[in-house]
């Protein structure tokens, strides 16, 4: 696992935890050796997590739409900033770039990132681990949502082991590092 795309928030969110986990998460990668790819912002927890691989002398490399650069306001203190046209040339960059993902807290968009990633590895066109950290419990709902989907008949529980999580950092990372999930 050399690199990893991060999707998550262009805020910062209510609680200063986001904030702080977001940094770690960068410092983290960066101990590890691991490039992170992500949105491209200097904002919110984006930001965030740049600046902390960034402080610790690690690889961020950013991705970022043309209409987005301004809105989310393009970091030009990254290892590389590549700017592409559309949300779909953003996606299938990151994914074609990492090795893994990780969804921190976010929006609409970053569960969108999340999903398709989950459901490319769902339906076998990649085995790279897809993971949540879950900081505050913020992905408990959608974890409860999964066993709902898996109660109702509509996901087969092998899918929901797809996504690995965890609160802390450095843990969800290592556990990443030893697996590699399985589709059908």
């Amino acid at each position: 696992m050399k690199r990893v795309a991060v999707y998550c928030g262009s805020r910062e969110g209510k609680n200063p935890i986001y904030m702080e986990k977001a940094r770690e998460l960068g410092k983290c990668l960066a101990q590890e050796g691991i490039e992170l790819v992500y949105g491209g912002a200097v904002v919110g927890l984006m930001g965030a997590v740049a600046k902390g691989v960034m402080d610790h002398n690690g690889v961020a490399i950013g991705v970022i739409p043309e209409k987005l650069k301004t809105v989310e306001v393009a970091n030009h203190q990254l290892t590389a900033l590549h700017v592409v046209k559309t949300m779909h040339e953003r996606k299938a960059m990151m994914a074609d770039m990492a090795d893994a993902f990780i969804a921190l807290p976010g929006g609409a968009g970053t569960l969108e990132e999340l999903f398709e990633v989950i459901t490319w590895a769902q339906i076998g066109y990649h085995q790279k681990p897809c993971a949540l950290l879950n900081v505050n419990n913020y992905y408990t709902p959608l974890l409860s949502l999964f066993d709902h989907m898996i109660e109702q008949g509509f996901v087969d529980e092998q899918h929901k082991q797809l996504i690995l999580h965890d609160h802390d950092p450095k843990t969800l990372i290592q556990g990443m590092l030893k697996t590699t999930p399985q589709s059908e």
